[in-house]
Order: structure tokens, then C-alpha cells, then sequence
């Protein structure tokens, strides 16, 4: 029996299944078969989705903030 060579899949790919797995469309056995993926992955990612998705909103905030400016130095 011969092994399938590892796979590494791009953050877009794990985003794209771990939405379609969030939407609740399709059960997991049918996201598996469809994506060519595990539904265990699957759940990972979704997972992953739910608890980052709070920095989503909260990256912008902290990312707009800019360091304080010298005005004497201007």
C-alpha cells in the first residue's frame, strides 16, 4: 500500500473550505469528498476561522495606530 505524498494547501484553499464548512450547506462527509480533504482537517480549519475571526476586526484598530510624532524634531 502506498502513501499519499503530503500535501500542504494555500491559506486561501483553507479558507475557502473552512467557509463552506461555517455556511452549514453541506455536512462534513460531503466537504471531505468534496475538497479531497479529511473532515478532521476540515474541522481544524473551521476551527481556526472561528477563533481568529475576532482580529479580523480587531487588526484594524491596532494596526492604524501610529507611533506619536516628535514635533520638535520637525
Amino acid at each position: 500500500m502506498s502513501k499519499r505524498p503530503r500535501r500542504n494547501h494555500s491559506p486561501a484553499f483553507k479558507a475557502k473550505v473552512a467557509l463552506a464548512a461555517v455556511k452549514g450547506e453541506k455536512t462534513l462527509a460531503e466537504l471531505a469528498q468534496q475538497f479531497d480533504v479529511h473532515p478532521n482537517q476540515i474541522t481544524q480549519w473551521k476551527a481556526q476561522l472561528l477563533d481568529g475571526a475576532a482580529d479580523v476586526f480587531g487588526a484594524e484598530k491596532a494596526g492604524a495606530a501610529t507611533p506619536p510624532v516628535d514635533v520638535r524634531t520637525l
